[in-house]
């Protein structure tokens, strides 16, 4: 049996962007992509901290130490530029291997988006 575990955690970024006009998703700075163990088209979900809001959708690598974090399409009604916002993503584990994981968890500078 598989039960679905805390994979990576970006904790506490700006909105940088919101752009309704897009096809969808969540583009994110590639430097912190790869600090949160986060791959391009994995589901993430986005919490906002200013609003309450919730969502699902999925990664798109952004412009390398950018510092950008762009909601797209219709995601983008849920944040305006300059909220602050968690980036989750899950991961599905047996038992065995959850005992020993560990999830991968950055904290940027909420001021720029760059890790500290």
């Amino acid at each position: 049996m598989l039960t679905e575990f805390l994979k990576s955690k970006i904790h506490q970024v700006k909105i940088t962007q919101a752009d309704v006009n897009y096809i969808g998703s969540i583009t994110i700075d590639e430097t912190l992509m790869i600090a949160a163990n986060i791959l391009e088209g994995q589901k993430v979900q986005v919490v906002n901290l200013n609003n309450g809001e919730r969502l699902e959708t999925y990664v798109i690598k952004g412009k390398k130490d950018s510092g950008e974090i762009c909601l797209n399409g219709p995601a983008a009604r849920k944040a305006i530029v300059g909220d602050i916002v968690i980036i989750i993503a899950y991961t599905f584990l047996s038992d065995e291997e959850a005992r020993t994981f560990k999830p991968t968890i950055i904290f940027p500078d909420t001021a720029t988006n760059k890790l500290k």
